[in-house]
């Protein structure tokens, strides 16, 4: 199974925030998940960013493979430094 960290969309109509997940990369972005790993409010002056580290760590030497958006959350978090020393 391929899998994805990806964010799902929730919330309201014009109020989103956002569920870091782990998802098979053939599923939709609204179906069904793996795990969630935390969640991202973009709304929130200055956004809310939280997310399972140690899960992400795993999630990642299993060969997920990051979104667009996410990997920039994580680079902003350090999470993809803190991954690039572990395998090394």
């Amino acid at each position: 199974m391929a899998t994805v960290i990806r964010l799902k969309r929730m919330g309201t109509k014009k109020k989103p925030f956002y569920r870091l997940v782990v998802t098979d990369s053939r599923r939709a972005v609204v179906g069904k998940y793996v795990e969630a790993l935390g969640y991202y409010d973009p709304r929130k002056k200055p956004a809310i960013v939280n997310i399972n580290e140690e899960r992400v760590l795993e999630w990642l030497k299993k060969g997920a493979k990051p979104s667009d958006t996410v990997r920039s959350l994580f680079q902003r978090k350090g999470i993809l430094a803190k991954f690039k020393e572990k395998s090394k």
